[in-house]
């Protein structure tokens, strides 16, 4: 179902950008990262959400956040 919404706008999309997207879109909009890491993510250690939320640059992070909310 997410790989067909991907492709209705034209992007490719798996669930787990899905996941990484809300993480990073909460991040960079001053959501504590003890938040993110624990309750969106969902992560035991602190350090895999730092690593996790590293590999996302602000050019993705914008594309996303523009292709999704327009």
């Amino acid at each position: 179902m997410v790989k067909k919404a991907g492709e209705l706008i034209d992007i490719e999309l798996k669930p787990h950008d899905l996941r990484r997207h809300a993480a990073t879109y909460a991040s960079r909009s001053g959501t504590p990262l003890e938040i993110v890491s624990k309750v969106i993510l969902r992560h035991a250690d602190l350090a895999t959400t730092q690593r996790y939320l590293g590999k996302v640059n602000d050019t993705e992070a914008i594309r996303w956040i523009e292709t999704l909310y327009g």
